[in-house]
């Protein structure tokens, strides 16, 4: 495959809007067709960002023999469904975080695709950022020594409104699935899936989550912090402590960010980087990197890490 990767996009939302406008910035991807639940609201995406295929159902998508590989932006609740329908007509899925509501529907769509030989990937697009892969190459050189502690929070201001898809219950609302994701995918990258978790949940009138802090533990003696809520905007950093040293990632750092390594002794290196963009584009170009190598999954978001993660928030919200 040399021709750029020719997407199919389901959902007109923000983060579909995001995403298909991020592709600009990689020649290895291009949006070629939008499907939404109305015909007027195809048009209007197609429109503005210059999508010569519309469709007023999902279903006539994921039939478009010019569309190589679908992308997944409609609320959770919808994940598992969306990436069902775009897998059995032979397309490959990218499906936004959250994978799926739980682990179950997680693990079944892994088995649809092992089974069909189809490419899955849940859109964590972080893991895909040149900040987060220079942390990873300081970690791997030993810069760090072991990892002892994982300190994340991600909390943004919403007015509580029981009608929107934040506080839904039936539109998979709750603080942990749409902004706790992040610090909980974070802690798995470095660490992976704890032995034990210790948890704290504020809710919502409407049922939901509005804020959740959680100590994850693991059996090598590293200890995560993660904070999530939607009631607040929170700093939005990271910060990985290790025996020789510590980096610590400045907010927002699950977008195109930067960051400080601090030894032991107090000295710091500075490491920033220039992106364009929102940055969901590196998230694209990967997709479309596994495809030509013929990988079924990413190495950056494994599925199996994926299932190990949706097991972990659903263990926390007691589901």
């Amino acid at each position: 495959m040399t021709a750029p990767l020719r997407w199919g996009i389901i959902s007109t939302g923000g983060i579909a809007r995001t995403f298909v406008n991020d592709l600009q910035f990689t020649d290895s991807c291009v949006a070629v067709a939008v499907g939404s639940r109305t015909l007027e609201s195809a048009n209007s995406f197609g429109d503005q960002f210059g999508i010569a295929h519309r469709y007023g159902s999902y279903e006539e998508l994921v039939r478009d023999p010019e569309v190589d590989c679908v992308y997944v932006g409609t609320p959770h609740p919808m994940h598992f469904e969306n990436a069902m329908l775009a897998m059995a007509s032979g397309k490959p899925v990218l499906v936004e975080k959250a994978f799926t509501m739980s682990e179950h529907e997680a693990n079944e769509l892994i088995e649809v695709a092992r089974a069909k030989k189809l490419f899955l990937m849940e859109a964590m697009w972080t893991r895909c950022l040149p900040h987060v892969a220079a942390v990873k190459d300081l970690i791997a050189a030993g810069e760090l020594g072991d990892i002892v502690a994982v300190q994340v929070d991600h909390g943004q201001y919403f007015d509580y409104d029981p009608a929107s898809r934040l506080f839904s219950p039936e539109l998979g609302g709750g603080a942990l699935l749409d902004l706790g994701v992040y610090p909980v995918s974070f802690a798995s990258m470095l660490l992976g899936t704890p032995s034990k978790i210790e948890k704290m949940i504020e809710w919502a009138p409407s049922g939901v989550d509005r804020q959740v802090s959680m100590i994850f533990g693991y059996l090598n003696g590293a200890q995560a912090y993660l904070n999530t809520t939607s009631a607040a905007k929170t700093p939005t950093t990271a910060t990985i402590s290790g025996t020789k040293a510590r980096i610590e990632i400045d907010g927002d750092f699950y977008a195109p960010s930067a960051f400080t390594l601090i030894t032991r002794g107090g000295d710091s290196r500075r490491f920033e980087f220039t992106t364009q963009g929102r940055g969901l584009h590196f998230e694209a170009a990967e997709v479309a990197r596994c495809l030509r190598s013929g990988l079924l999954e990413s190495p950056l978001m494994p599925l199996g890490e994926t299932a190990s993660i949706m097991r972990t928030m659903e263990s926390i919200l007691g589901r």
